[in-house]
């Protein structure tokens, strides 16, 4: 699937990907914290971050919100949510739901200090 998000604007990060696999996917090979601090001064709703760790410590400084699936199954080491050193950032728990697979999700919002 080259275009999972079809009904969305798609960007991709990428450093080795230098041709889009697919017309509604936008490759950008440049700084994540710029691309994503234009795309929030633009008109239009939100911006969902899919991604490692890697990407999502770059971007800790423009996140708003937080939304973390938890699943009830341990399976190996995993990828660190945030993979880099940092200072602490205050989400505030926002809402959560727990689906009948065992599925928790968490909505946290960034607190003001």
């Amino acid at each position: 699937m080259t275009s999972p998000y079809a009904h969305l604007r798609q960007v991709v990060f990428s450093r080795s990907i230098t041709e889009s696999p697919d017309p509604a996917v936008e490759i950008v090979a440049g700084d994540p914290v710029a691309t994503v601090r234009e795309l929030k001064s633009a008109p239009g709703l939100g911006i969902w971050l899919c991604g490692g760790g890697r990407l999502a410590h770059q971007l800790l400084p423009e996140l708003d919100e937080l939304t973390i699936k938890l699943y009830p199954i341990v399976i190996g080491s995993g990828i660190p949510l945030f993979a880099g050193e940092f200072g602490p950032h205050h989400f505030t728990l926002a809402e959560s739901r727990t689906y009948a697979n065992g599925v928790a999700l968490l909505s946290f919002e960034r607190r003001q200090p």
